[in-house]
């Protein structure tokens, strides 16, 4: 089994940034890719941002340009940083990744707000 533990999320003024965190543990031999999702109130979730264990990304249009997908291979942890929120951000944003012979793991959730 794999767990994925998000943090960083939280309410914040509309420009502002936050960074999100999911660190992986538990029975890890291999990581492909790691993402987040978003689920925005009354709608399906939706892919914000990927990377491959190569380190090629991909954003939705939505979010390029002002966020940020990162990972850190040797702490089996995946980043997020957030600049120029806008309050059509707000959601629970939750982080993803394809483990070992492609099992696919989400973490929890954690709800970004951003005030406008």
């Amino acid at each position: 089994q794999v767990q994925l533990v998000e943090s960083g999320g939280g309410l914040v003024q509309a420009g502002g940034s936050l960074r999100l965190s999911c660190a992986a543990s538990g029975s890890i031999f291999s990581i492909n890719a790691m993402g987040w999702y978003r689920q925005l109130p009354g709608k399906q979730r939706e892919l914000v941002a990927d990377i491959t264990s190569s380190g090629i990304t991909n954003y939705a249009d939505s979010v390029k340009g002002r966020f940020t997908i990162s990972r850190d291979n040797a702490k089996n942890t995946v980043y997020l940083q957030m600049n120029s929120l806008k309050p059509e951000d707000t959601a629970v944003y939750s982080c993803t990744g394809v483990f070992n012979r492609g099992a696919r793991y989400w973490g929890q959730g954690t709800q970004v707000t951003v005030s406008s």
